[in-house]
């Protein structure tokens, strides 16, 4: 079985408890004291979740566009010392 990657997994957690966090204390602001508790953690999870699925779609994005990046950066770098290599010093192409 593999493990979720942390630097996936730790800001969905974080995303999805800030999101739950927010929605009960709303909801429990919105309502008279003590009125109506379900409904603050029903919130609560919702956001929750919809927090943890908004953040873990933005994370995923940019964790392969960071790899997608390093690999395009990585052949651009090799591809430059082999066509400076390749060249006269006076910058013409030799016979």
């Amino acid at each position: 079985m593999r493990l979720p990657n942390p630097r996936i997994a730790v800001p969905i957690v974080l995303g999805g408890i800030a999101g739950g966090g927010v929605g009960y204390f709303v909801t429990d602001a919105s309502c008279a004291p003590g009125s109506c508790p379900v409904a603050a953690v029903t919130v609560a999870l919702v956001v929750a979740l919809c927090a943890a699925a908004g953040v873990g779609v933005v994370v995923v994005l940019a964790v392969r566009s960071f790899a997608e990046w390093r690999i395009q950066s990585d052949r651009d770098v090799l591809v430059a010392k082999d066509d400076a290599s390749d060249r006269s010093p006076s910058g013409e192409d030799s016979p």
